[in-house]
């Protein structure tokens, strides 16, 4: 049985349509006027912790990238960074806030356009904290950078909180290409799509996440 759901989970069949149907709900937008604020979530970066001779972007480092491209489009004037750190696993620690504001300079932004809210441990912390930096500010509507799975639970939240928001996902792990690759007719292709990969169940691991914080969200 343990077995059955290894295999299940690891293979293109269910990771693809899983992650793409997170991803697929919110695209980048059409239209993108030009708003006074874009809120960048953190989880895109690596603490400058030794042997790291900086911080360093992760896997979702395209957070930073799309909101620097956000920025020199003249889309937005500044960028709200949202994101603490766990203080019980290390007091000295960064928080996410500051990661980002650390590399944005590197891509161009200046530091006179990062707004640092460094208190937030989670998603539902990080839309409270901007919402009350926001409405301190008197603004109203943003635009929302996180990753392409991550936006649905992110928009729900923030919504909830009151803040207009313009989803501008970034990050997307699944592709046309790949989505159509998966619908292929090539006896090959469709051998592979059937055979577990790894990064298959971290992926399955990561949209299940989502999906279950969806479901916990929607009762706070």
């Amino acid at each position: 049985m343990s077995f059955a759901v290894l295999w299940f989970s690891s293979i293109n069949w269910v990771t693809i349509p899983l992650v793409r149907s997170l991803e697929t709900r919110y695209l980048p937008p059409q239209e993108m006027p030009a708003l006074a604020v874009a809120v960048v979530l953190s989880g895109g970066t690596h603490p400058q912790l030794a042997p790291r001779p900086l911080v360093e972007v992760n896997d979702a480092g395209d957070r930073l990238l799309y909101a620097a491209w956000l920025y020199h489009q003249g889309k937005v004037e500044k960028l709200l960074l949202t994101g603490g750190y766990v203080e019980v696993l290390n007091p000295e620690m960064p928080s996410g806030a500051e990661n980002m504001a650390t590399l944005l300079p590197m891509m161009g932004v200046p530091p006179e356009a990062l707004w640092l809210e460094t208190k937030a441990q989670n998603t539902y912390e990080n839309a409270v904290f901007s919402q009350q930096m926001l409405q301190d500010a008197g603004i109203e509507r943003v635009y929302l950078v996180t990753s392409a799975m991550h936006m649905p639970r992110s928009v729900n939240i923030f919504t909830a909180q009151g803040i207009d928001v313009i989803p501008a996902p970034t990050d997307f792990l699944i592709p046309d290409a790949d989505w159509q690759y998966l619908f292929s007719g090539n006896l090959l292709s469709q051998f592979i799509n059937f055979l577990p990969q790894s990064s298959n169940l971290f992926l399955t691991t990561k949209a299940l996440k989502e999906y279950i914080g969806l479901v916990v969200y929607a009762f706070l």
